[in-house]
């Protein structure tokens, strides 16, 4: 018997990676839902679909994920992030299945100079951070098969994201400034998917319930990971290193998000592959 798997969010940067690799899991299958037909912000919708389609788990890939513009849009930014998830969270337990919901290296303030643990104190900065955080303890609080995956700076081949958006400027511009005080761990949506997909045919048998932090390898900045880009590409523009005070933005991130991996490393075997091999994996995938 194939394991029924709903995804919301499809049309996103991960959706849309999910979908690219649903064929490599031939034990699952996988039903994509986007806004238009699954509105997560409606309980009684929630509740009816799970009813009549009885899936084996979901995957939540749906979030308000507009980080400045949800210091603006705080009500919407909490309607998504955190209304909505527990509705999930609710219909999951209803029909007794695991929930594994997609969260932010945000909940973490950043004033730590070693890798965050998942058992470290959250202390988010703004808006979206904050709605991410209370959308995980809605779910940990209203189903106990709940498995958070905390990832950092996600890029793709889909959708808008800094990777495409610097070989964009750099092909644009004369010269691209580049925050370079503020540390974390790219993550290709790829992998991200990948591990998701394996962390589902996984989940009954280990019962592997609570947090995880899940990116690829390495830390860099976003001066470091925007050269690369464009070397990548053999793009000569010229990136030059700037503060954050140069680059002020509605929403505070926090300097240093680098995540620890060991927890998912043990649990599942799952061992995150280095940085620059995956951004060099998505590049060939971006004309």
């Amino acid at each position: 018997m194939k394991k029924t798997i709903l995804v919301t969010g499809a049309n996103g940067q991960l959706g849309n990676e999910l979908r690219a690799i649903s064929s490599h899991f031939p034990a699952l299958n996988v039903l994509f839902t986007s806004r238009n037909e699954f509105d997560i912000t409606d309980n009684a919708v929630v509740k009816k679909y799970f009813l009549e389609n009885e899936p084996s788990a979901l995957i939540n890939c749906a979030a308000y994920t507009a980080v400045d513009k949800a210091e603006s849009e705080p009500e919407l930014a909490q309607l998504i992030n955190s209304t909505a998830v527990g509705y999930l969270a609710d219909a999951c337990k209803l029909i007794d299945i695991p929930f594994i919901h997609i969260s932010t290296d945000f909940v973490y303030d950043g004033n730590k100079t070693q890798p965050h643990l998942e058992t470290d104190a959250t202390n988010p900065l703004g808006v979206y951070a904050k709605t991410k955080l209370e959308g995980e303890q809605l779910a940990l609080q209203k189903h106990k098969k709940t498995i958070i995956i905390r990832t950092s700076w996600v890029y793709s081949s889909f959708g808008n994201n800094f990777v495409k958006t610097m070989l964009r400027l750099g092909r644009e511009r004369p010269e691209l400034k580049v925050v370079n005080d503020q540390t974390g761990s790219p993550t290709y949506a790829r992998d991200l998917a990948e591990v998701l997909l394996k962390i589902t045919l996984l989940c009954d048998a280990l019962k592997p319930w609570g947090i995880y932090n899940f990116s690829n390898d390495g830390a860099i900045t976003w001066y470091e990971f925007a050269k690369e880009i464009l070397a990548l590409k053999g793009i000569e523009t010229p990136v030059m290193p700037i503060t954050t005070a140069q680059f002020p933005t509605p929403a505070m991130r926090p300097s240093y998000s680098v995540m620890s991996k060991e927890k998912i490393i043990k649990t599942f075997g799952i061992r995150p592959l280095p940085w620059k091999h995956s951004l060099e994996e998505c590049l060939k995938l971006i004309p």
